[in-house]
């Protein structure tokens, strides 16, 4: 049987998805009593605003998030982003991912994504502190075996020390290899056999943005 598997993140007034980038602000362009003395009676529409950091909630890096030469929201192909064959890393209980995780997988061409169960801290201060990660040689393993995407639900793929690197991002975009970060729900997929979703607008001169990720199960 078919089966739509959410995996991300309502974004909402104010929510903090990462210290130190502001919440979203939801608009209003038009009211519903205000589009009355435009439209026929009995017809009024409600257009709203958002003014939100590309980095909000559940959101998908692209390589010009980190290389000033790479893809944008814009040059990211359909291919590399929606109707991917998905499998899980199952990661729950452990601080950092290593390469003995993955070794024994195929991950090309496919949308590997980490469960680590960090996501039920989200919306919590405890999310934004020791949360689990990607370690620089799992990294760097996946970056030359040619995955398709790699997605994580926690706070970031990286380690965040003050002022730290960021070799997952590195290595990863360098190789053309989209990110999905503050992902949820991967809990609820099988580990292999399900086709991943997760396309954002194709905006021009951006590197990151919101999307909504879901995998299609069975079907």
């Amino acid at each position: 049987m078919r089966r739509l598997i959410e995996l991300s993140h309502p974004i909402t007034e104010g929510m903090v998805t990462y210290p130190g980038i502001p919440g979203p602000r939801l608009g209003l362009h038009l009211s519903r009593e205000s589009s009355r003395e435009i439209y026929a009676p009995g017809t009024e529409f409600h257009i709203g605003s958002i003014e939100l950091v590309a980095n909000t909630g559940t959101y998908l890096d692209t390589p010009f998030h980190r290389y000033p030469d790479g893809a944008d929201l814009s040059g990211v192909p359909l291919e590399a982003i929606a109707d991917l064959p998905g499998l899980v890393v199952r990661a729950a209980g452990l601080r950092s991912v290593g390469p003995g995780l993955l070794e024994h997988l195929d991950v090309r061409g496919r949308a590997v994504l980490i469960e680590t169960g960090w996501d039920r801290h989200f919306g919590t201060d405890a999310y934004f502190h020791g949360h689990p990660y990607l370690e620089p040689e799992a990294a760097e393993w996946l970056a030359g075996r040619g995955p398709a995407l790699v997605g994580i639900d926690t706070l970031n793929i990286d380690d965040t020390p003050p002022r730290g690197p960021r070799p997952a991002h590195t290595l990863l975009l360098g190789a053309g290899i989209p990110i999905v970060e503050h992902m949820t729900g991967l809990a609820a997929l099988p580990d292999t056999g399900f086709r991943f979703h997760a396309t954002p607008p194709m905006v021009a001169g951006m590197g990151t943005f919101p999307v909504r990720a879901y995998a299609v199960v069975g079907g």
